[in-house]
């Protein structure tokens, strides 16, 4: 996270909540708020409209209770959730390590928190090569 949070250049100290869970808890959840009662390998609830992806410039013009805890200052992201199930599976499938993988999937999440996102191409283009650079410099290479 912190390294995700260093790459971006959050000018913030911030709050997020990270729950690690199983299929089955994500398969709910997933339900809920997606409407796909199946497991995946990872939920991002954003907290924060960007008005740019890792554009924390605009958010000095809100008011603090918008995006920043009342009581901490910090800068709520939001919340990222992972199957913990799928890391173990995923990493075996891709023959690296689950801390590897896990690490991947925070990586991939933060994007999320940041406003990223990978509905075209070139979107994810940037993604994938954010999380490379972000796993990079926390040395989880495959």
């Amino acid at each position: 996270m912190n390294a995700a949070l260093d790459f971006e250049e959050c000018p913030y100290e911030v709050e997020l909540n990270v729950i690690l869970t199983s299929n089955d808890e994500i398969a709910l959840i997933n339900r809920d708020y997606r409407d796909i009662f199946r497991p995946t390998d990872v939920l991002s609830f954003p907290m924060v409209d960007y008005v740019a992806p890792g554009d924390f410039t605009q958010l000095d013009s809100y008011e603090e209770e918008d995006y920043f805890n009342p009581e901490s200052g910090e800068l709520m992201l939001g919340d990222i959730i992972i199957s913990m199930d799928k890391v173990v599976a995923q990493a075996e499938k891709y023959g690296h390590s689950r801390e590897r993988e896990l690490g991947f999937l925070v990586a991939h999440s933060m994007l999320h928190l940041f406003g990223y996102d990978h509905m075209e191409p070139e979107e994810t283009e940037v993604m994938e090569v954010k999380q490379s650079n972000i796993l990079k410099l926390i040395g989880l290479t495959r």
